[in-house]
């Protein structure tokens, strides 16, 4: 959205400035200080507006994102070199997410778990929604506490369609994230036709209470090779960002801070995160597509 001295310095060849500020409630003063101010740096609005957004996104968005929503926001095309070389200029970078230590929350399968061939085979995109789903748990630490999170990828807009959040990391966390995720999206015969569900070879995928749920809808079951994470990257890129992004910079000292934070972000993930592989589209935007 342009501000009030933008639209005036463009429609000034169309119109007088004293007629422009008298209908936009601005003083004519205020608007030459504008100007000058634009004279003796011609970046310097789309500066305000890169750091406008950096620090509206909390210091997460890249130099790409950032040209997105300078798009999105302002209508402004801006190149994306130019909007790297003036985030440079003005010292702004995004937060980079850490390498850490990969640990996962994987528990092996009971004596008496079925385990499921590899259906996916690291083809993590799909040509529409709801013909694969990835599905992982995750947990965050306060104190001596842990907090859970189960959640389920749409692997078409990348959107998490369902997600639980418990302090017990049992069959009922990863059930309870199904139920959801039917009930939002079964068609009008109650199935699920054509859909792929991945996930590891954790307890709670293998038990028989998740095995027998998932035929129920007609989708079929996708386990990753045993110990192999790269088989379910697409569910741990989101627990990365998720947690770089809106867990670990924060000093979080309750369970119900965490979960509020975790809530807020997946709102966030889904509705206002674009991402570069959907064309600068938001997950829910490229999903709403093919609805249309």
């Amino acid at each position: 959205m342009k501000g009030k001295y933008a639209i005036i310095d463009e429609l000034s060849d169309l119109y007088p400035v004293t007629l422009l500020c008298e209908l936009l409630d601005v003083w004519r003063s205020a608007y030459y200080r504008y100007l000058k101010r634009k004279q003796a740096d011609p970046d310097g609005v789309i500066k305000q507006r890169i750091k406008a957004i950096y620090l509206q996104r909390e210091r997460t968005y890249g130099y790409r994102r950032i040209q997105g929503e300078l798009k999105r926001q302002y209508n402004d095309t801006v190149n994306h070199k130019k909007v790297l070389r003036l985030m440079q200029e003005m010292g702004i970078r995004s937060i980079i997410r850490a390498k850490r230590p990969y640990f996962s929350n994987y528990q092996a399968a009971q004596s008496d778990g079925r385990v499921s061939p590899n259906l996916l085979d690291r083809e993590f995109t799909a040509t529409k929604p709801n013909l694969k789903w990835v599905t992982d748990i995750s947990y965050y630490r306060v104190g001596e506490q842990r907090l859970y999170l189960s959640a389920i990828k749409d692997l078409c807009g990348n959107d998490i369609i369902a997600f639980h959040i418990s302090t017990r990391n049992d069959n009922e966390l990863v059930l309870n994230t199904f139920a959801k995720a039917f009930k939002e999206h079964k068609d009008a015969s109650g199935k699920l036709a054509n859909l792929i569900v991945h996930s590891d070879q954790g307890s709670q995928y293998t038990s028989h209470e998740y095995q027998d749920l998932l035929p129920t809808v007609g989708a079929q079951i996708s386990m990753s090779r045993r110990g192999n994470c790269i088989d379910y990257a697409a569910m741990e890129s989101f627990f990365s960002h998720l947690k770089t992004e809106a867990l670990y910079p924060y000093e979080i000292s309750s369970i119900s801070e965490a979960q509020q934070r975790i809530e807020e972000f997946i709102r966030f993930y889904n509705n206002e995160r674009i991402q570069i592989k959907l064309k600068k589209q938001t997950p829910i935007e490229y999903r709403l597509q093919f609805t249309a």
